[in-house]
């Protein structure tokens, strides 16, 4: 049995089929016309444009969600960035070859962004390395390996797989992928959950260890790949296939109806988005609204920020497809650890603790001013719930400082006679132990409050998920975070501030009655999970929850806790 991470729900039956890389090679030193190398480039990125665009196409036909047919359109957004190409160029004028040029520019690209401790910021190294391996495919007139045409009952084998390899898998012949590469947040991973297709990635040498028609089982559930398995063994797995598909048939009962508990209680699921296009799919998804839109990938892959109309159109998109609900963008998250080329973002040694979030974007009011201006005009009008929400305050000084921003922007946008919204809610994101200690003071001066899991874990065990040696140490059960969980809850309910969860502890069916009991009001997850969790809560009363919650509350170590909701668990 091979064990790598488990990225994507369910379970694969089939033989594999073993993806090679083809090996990009070109003499860099042969001479060249740089007029015929500027077409050749001109031409591949043409061609590579037009056949991502066909696609995209493809895959919004068969995703419900259009924010995952977008990594495919960043990618053509790369493709033709005027900053990159015109770099290329350059080059190339200088007597490289397109291919040269190419991996020159793209080389330095990828090493920016891989240097960043931020998983959002390393997957543009990964949209990059995508963008630059098709256009070389296509200088050098190499053909990738054909997918479409696979066998039935296929289960591809491969170091990894670009989006737009993804994008032309046919869920009808591949039924299980098993890659070297990638983790949870990971393109192909995305991809392989908007699909349904069982996937485990980081295998190591899985495409020497398995041959091409080898029969294999993916748990894509538990990271688990099965190799030459006994016939009681496969009988085994495919009831567990059939029993997954028959819930999964049933949790399609849980998507477009409300939240309520078994006794009745409401508990509102919006949807995590990073795109203003995929309001609309959190809606169609099942969510009730966008809890948390992350701003920052509208300022990823371009040589300037965008403009007070560019983003104000953004958000406008958001707010239209989500069709009058509510819509929480979240301001600029940037920092030290977030390189983004159109930004100044000073590189420091400990960025974690470093200029992140509001400290970066009260340190560069112009950005931050500009951002607040777009948000407000948004907001004009009627029928639009548009809420703002602060990242990673960890003071009363830097909440009052945001809002006195914005009444700013408020005031200019007036005095030049464009309309903006009268009122914005305003919100704080708790990710940082001061914000959690604090909850009480912050959620007097806030209209709601959402908890940032992933951050404030991190911030209270001491320890960064990312860094092997000590992820272990990274635990959502661990009691001092089900402790700072619990009291910034019941600092919200106190004083009648709604407070909402976001994270990946958000969706976490053993988690979500620990969240009934302390009183959350909402929950913020990604629009997949949402029949899952909206049927997690239906099997929960509140009592039962709180008995739940009290027996957690007892015990000493993360270990236990888990053990203890593991076997509470309902489905």
């Amino acid at each position: 049995m091979l064990q790598g991470i488990a990225v994507s729900d369910g379970i694969g039956l089939g033989k594999v089929l073993l993806i090679r890389a083809h090996a990009l090679v070109f003499n860099e030193n042969r001479a060249v016309d740089p007029q015929h190398e500027t077409g050749r480039f001109t031409k591949a990125v043409a061609a590579f444009c037009a056949n991502t665009a066909s696609r995209m196409r493809h895959l919004q036909q068969r995703s419900p969600s259009s924010e995952d047919s977008k990594i495919l359109e960043t990618h053509i957004g790369i493709a033709n960035d005027p900053e990159m190409n015109s770099q290329v160029c350059e080059l190339i004028e200088s007597g490289l070859s397109a291919e040269g040029a190419l991996n020159r520019v793209c080389d330095m690209y990828i090493a920016m962004f891989s240097d960043s401790h931020d998983e959002l910021t390393r997957l543009r190294a990964e949209d990059i390395r995508d963008v630059r391996n098709a256009l070389m495919h296509l200088l050098l007139g190499v053909k990738d390996t054909a997918i479409k045409d696979a066998p039935k009952g296929s289960i591809l084998v491969a170091e990894e797989l670009s989006p737009s390899a993804m994008a032309d898998l046919d869920t009808e012949r591949i039924v299980g992928l098993v890659l070297e590469k990638g983790g949870p947040a990971s393109h192909a991973s995305i991809l392989a959950r908007t699909m349904g297709l069982p996937a485990v990635c980081g295998v190591r040498g899985a495409a020497d260890k398995l041959s091409s028609g080898d029969f294999v089982i993916v748990d894509g559930s538990r990271g688990e790949v099965i190799s030459s398995p006994g016939e009681k063994v496969i009988a085994e797995y495919w009831q567990k296939r059939e029993a997954q598909l028959e819930e999964r048939r049933c949790m399609e009962h849980f998507r477009d109806r409300h939240t309520i508990s078994a006794d009745g209680l409401e508990y509102p699921l919006y949807c995590n988005i990073s795109m203003p296009c995929a309001a609309g799919g959190a809606i169609e998804s099942g969510g009730e609204g966008v809890g948390l839109f992350r701003t920052e990938y509208l300022f990823m892959n371009r040589s300037s920020p965008p403009s007070e109309e560019e983003q104000a159109t953004a958000y406008s998109q958001a707010l239209d497809g989500a069709a009058g609900r509510q819509v929480v963008i979240r301001t600029l998250d940037i920092g030290g650890d977030k390189n983004v080329p159109c930004l100044d973002v000073y590189k420091e040694e400990n960025p974690f603790l470093g200029l992140r979030g509001v400290r970066w974007c009260l340190q560069n009011p112009d950005v931050f001013l500009t951002q607040l201006r777009a948000l407000l005009r948004a907001g004009a009008g009627e029928g639009r719930d548009l809420r703002v929400m602060f990242p990673m305050i960890s003071s009363l000084a830097e909440l009052r400082a945001c809002r006195q921003l914005l009444e700013k922007a408020r005031e200019q946008l007036i005095n030049e006679g464009k309309a903006c919204a009268e009122n914005l809610p305003v919100g704080v994101m708790i990710e940082t132990p001061s914000a959690a200690f604090i909850a009480d003071h912050l959620s007097r001066e806030t209209t709601f409050m959402s908890i940032g899991t992933n951050d404030l874990v991190g911030y209270i065990m001491a320890c960064d998920r990312g860094n092997p040696s000590v992820s272990n140490l990274y635990d959502p059960f661990h009691p001092a975070v089900l402790r700072a969980l619990r009291h910034i809850i019941q600092c919200g309910s106190a004083t009648g501030t709604p407070v909402c969860v976001c994270g990946e502890t958000a969706s976490d069916p053993r988690l979500v009655p620990l969240y009934m009991s302390y009183g959350i009001a909402s929950f913020s997850i990604p629009s997949g999970a949402v029949p899952r969790v909206r049927k997690t809560v239906s099997l929960w009363t509140k009592a039962e929850a709180d008995s739940l919650s009290e027996a957690a509350g007892r015990l000493e170590t993360a270990r236990e806790v888990r053990e203890l909701l593991d076997s509470a668990t309902r489905m």
